[in-house]
């Protein structure tokens, strides 16, 4: 059995952006890539980002939001980051074999507003991952 590559998604604070695309990578492409995720802090799951990732079919409930292994890091075919801040100060790869990308959205914890309002963000942020997910699983970038 050949080894799947290891995607690794980082985000600030692994709550929302890391672990939606966690999520719907494991879902969409699961048995191609082996997939987890974390950030320069662990700012722990977002109750919103559940409950969307849930309305796509998509249980990450039981994920834990973690701080950035460098074993990990350095052992990842790719390192993708989601948000400018992770990408500005993701730690040193030392491994030249891993292909970093960064892949930009915006923040859905820091959306304002009504209730609905901010649900609306979750679900725009939620959807262009997703759209973003499918073409990494087809495409391979």
């Amino acid at each position: 059995m050949t080894k799947k590559p290891l995607v690794y998604f980082l985000c600030t604070g692994n709550s929302c952006r890391s672990q939606i695309a966690d999520g719907f990578l494991q879902a969409l492409g699961g048995d191609k890539y082996e997939v987890k995720s974390a950030g320069l802090e662990a700012h722990g799951l977002n109750p919103r980002a559940v409950q969307v990732m849930k309305e796509a079919g998509v249980d990450i409930s039981k994920h834990t939001s973690d701080v950035i292994d460098p074993d990990v890091l350095n052992q990842a075919d790719y390192v993708i980051t989601l948000c400018g801040h992770a990408d500005e100060h993701c730690p040193m790869i030392s491994n030249p074999n891993v292909t970093k990308w960064h892949w930009g959205f915006d923040d859905p914890a820091k959306a304002t507003g009504t209730e609905e309002e901010i649900m609306d963000q979750f679900r725009n942020v939620r959807d262009s991952i997703k759209n973003r997910m499918e073409q990494f699983v087809r495409d391979g970038k």
